[in-house]
């Protein structure tokens, strides 16, 4: 075992191979650590998330190294059958690189039992072992920018389907219309760790349809106290502490952008603090009053305003509880600071949890969809809690004319990259570029960082806070939204008392990465191991 730095609240196991990750994620299974709150097994790694307040890194390090992994993983009793229509485009591709027919591809794949060896990627995406073992293909060169859902594919020695339309590298050999992720059912995902999976030759059946989307229930109209969307800005989402626990289904948390923003707008008006809220982005919301409500808005540094149904306007401050008159409508300007304001109303907002939480995951489309306009917001009862006096704003936030300085902890895979590379990381100004969303920062520098092991790395967890590094060499700073697995190096990780920061970072804007700890593993015994 390897025992590599995430950040302080995480570690990376690296294994010899896939049946070794497997045993010891059975075995931490079986026998959980006090502590620890979240795995994500990958092909030779788990990703061991953990609350270090109540363990320590040294004995986390300890209690895992003395696990054996001997035992192998339980065979499950439940087996899935996919049909498959073996048309893809890359069917022809396979058979040429493996110097087989696409006849013997066909045979091959659907000759073998499949295990669920782990999710990730996507909600529902399943990374599925044991198969024929010519099957070790390589992935795209480049990868397309959308892949077909129920698309059904091959990956260095794994086999998969994608749940739902996405980008993908890995070579497409056929379709099937198996839902792979359907929030209808009790559990969404299809394929669970450990089930056994069979594919089958669906050659001389119907045609494959689209299979259909849910059906969307249509809310009955709303007649207490709302909130009537009249303007969404550039994208507004409810959003609360995140979708927790939910990694073996390929899901990873999501939540509020800025969580100690979110807690604030709930504290002001009375609320529990682990509500839902709106988070919006560059400003432009716009929502009227349907009754009397109480709001707190949190978060960037925007002019608020409230004008009300006889044309009065007037400015209201952030960081306090705000009451609206029916009719009253509250906009939220462009911030001149900062990216995300948050908004709370007194009693919560009337909306229904998906995976137990209201957030939406814009990468893993769960949750909520987007406001739109017309849309009402129901309001629940407020209970009898007062509001908070007022708080004071946040000092500083970033604007597009400053470096950002962000802390970061160096590892996972530090030594990946050549000296110089790690080096620049910290020397040079890495500017936001206009493709950063929820899923991540993406950022480019005058000079990329060159990597000192070249080749594929096997798919592996990632934390929020992972600087990630794709073969452009221009850093991808994985923010809320971000994928459970990924498989580029991560260079580093942001503290995590700069991810609230990282989130209010605006396009445009400039990071000045500021390792505080250096890239050095873990040994179990040793008495370097911090605790």
């Amino acid at each position: 075992m390897r025992f590599l730095p995430v950040n302080r609240q995480a570690l990376m196991v690296e294994l010899a191979d896939l049946d070794e990750t497997l045993a010891l994620l059975g075995s931490l299974q079986r026998e959980p650590i006090d502590g620890v709150q979240e795995l994500v097994p990958a092909a030779r790694t788990v990703l061991v998330q953990f609350a270090p307040a109540r363990l320590g890194v040294a004995e986390l390090v300890r209690r895992i190294a003395a696990r054996d992994l001997g035992q192998r993983a339980e065979r499950s009793n439940v087996l899935v059958e996919i049909p498959v229509h073996y048309d893809g485009e890359d069917l022809a591709d396979v058979a040429q690189l493996l110097g087989i027919t696409p006849e013997e591809v066909v045979r091959r794949h659907t000759g073998s039992e499949y295990a669920v060896a782990f999710t990730g990627f996507a909600p529902g995406f399943a990374y599925l072992s044991g198969g024929d073992p010519i099957f070790n293909v390589p992935r795209r060169t480049t990868p397309r920018t959308r892949v077909p859902a129920g698309s059904v594919a091959l990956g260095g020695t794994f086999s998969a389907v994608y749940p739902q339309a996405s980008p993908g590298g890995w070579q497409l050999i056929g379709r099937t219309s198996a839902r792979m992720w359907d929030l209808a059912r009790e559990l969404p995902a299809l394929l669970q760790p450990g089930y056994r999976v069979r594919f089958v030759d669906a050659a001389g059946m119907a045609q494959v349809d689209e299979a259909p989307a849910p059906a969307v229930a249509q809310a009955a109209p709303h007649e207490g106290n709302a909130l009537r969307v009249k303007a969404t800005g550039l994208m507004t989402l409810f959003q609360d502490r995140g979708r927790l626990g939910q990694a073996g289904q390929g899901v990873s948390a999501s939540g509020a952008m800025d969580q100690a923003a979110f807690k604030a707008a709930n504290r002001l008006v009375g609320n529990a603090s682990d509500l839902a809220v709106l988070e919006t982005v560059g400003g432009g919301l716009s929502l009227q009053s349907q009754g009397e409500t109480v709001v707190a808005i949190t978060g960037a540094d925007a002019p608020l305003t409230v004008t009300t149904g006889s044309g009065q306007r007037w400015s209201v401050p952030r960081y306090q509880a705000v009451a609206l008159a029916d009719g009253d409508q509250l906009t939220v300007g462009q911030p001149v600071a900062g990216a995300r304001c948050y908004v709370a109303v007194r009693g919560g907002f009337a909306v229904t949890p998906v995976l137990g939480s209201a957030c939406t995951d814009t990468l893993a489309n769960v949750g909520p969809a987007a406001l739109a306009v017309g849309q009402v917001l129901p309001v629940r009862p407020a209970d009898r809690k007062a509001v908070a006096a007022p708080e004071l704003p946040p000092e500083s936030l970033p604007t597009t004319g400053q470096d950002v300085v962000l802390d970061v902890e160096l590892g996972p895979r530090t030594d990946w990259f050549t000296p110089e590379a790690v080096a620049l990381l910290a020397a040079q100004r890495w500017q936001v570029t206009p493709q950063s969303n929820r899923v991540g920062l993406r950022v480019a520098g005058e000079q990329p960082l060159a990597r000192a092991v070249a080749g594929e790395l096997p798919s592996e967890g990632t934390p929020l806070g992972a600087i990630q590094v794709p073969p452009s060499g221009q850093p991808v700073l994985f923010l809320a939204d971000h994928p459970l697995t990924g498989g580029y190096p991560v260079i580093g990780c942001v503290a995590p008392h700069h991810l609230d920061l990282a989130g209010q970072i605006p396009v445009g804007a400039w990071i000045r990465f500021n390792p505080i700890r250096a890239f050095e593993e873990y040994t179990p015994g040793a008495q370097g191991s911090k605790n």
